[in-house]
């Protein structure tokens, strides 16, 4: 959670203090203000995907966890937020799929109790 810069940083925890406080609103008008002054930074799209999360926007978090992911082929937070959020559109096939590549990168992930493989079968 280390932004590129000062600046970065103050919205960053800014959004996630509101996101914490459940104002939802001003926390995605911070990670907007976040995602235009860093595009390239993915944990101000994970974060406002998490935001979008916690509010039942699903096809909003999703966009925004893709493009996370693009931007950090290996974030964990964003793959698992991924997985969960596929959950919740009901796309469970590509939910199981997001949990495994979350758990191949983090075998302590929390989120391994939710993949249905057999006990026993390799991820």
């Amino acid at each position: 959670l280390d932004a590129p810069d000062d600046v970065a940083q103050a919205l960053l925890d800014r959004g996630m203090a509101q996101s914490e406080s459940q104002a939802f609103l001003a926390a995605r008008d911070t990670f907007d203000e976040l995602i235009a002054y860093c595009p390239d930074y993915a944990e101000g799209y994970n974060q406002r995907a998490f935001s979008n999360y916690l509010q039942q926007n699903f096809a909003a978090a999703l966009v925004d966890l893709d493009r996370a992911i693009a931007l950090s082929p290996n974030h964990i937070a964003a793959i698992s937020g991924r997985g969960l959020t596929l959950m919740g559109l009901g796309r469970h096939d590509e939910a199981q799929e997001a949990l495994k590549d979350a758990v191949r990168l983090n075998p302590w992930l929390s989120e391994r109790s939710l993949i249905n493989e057999p006990e026993g079968v390799d991820i």
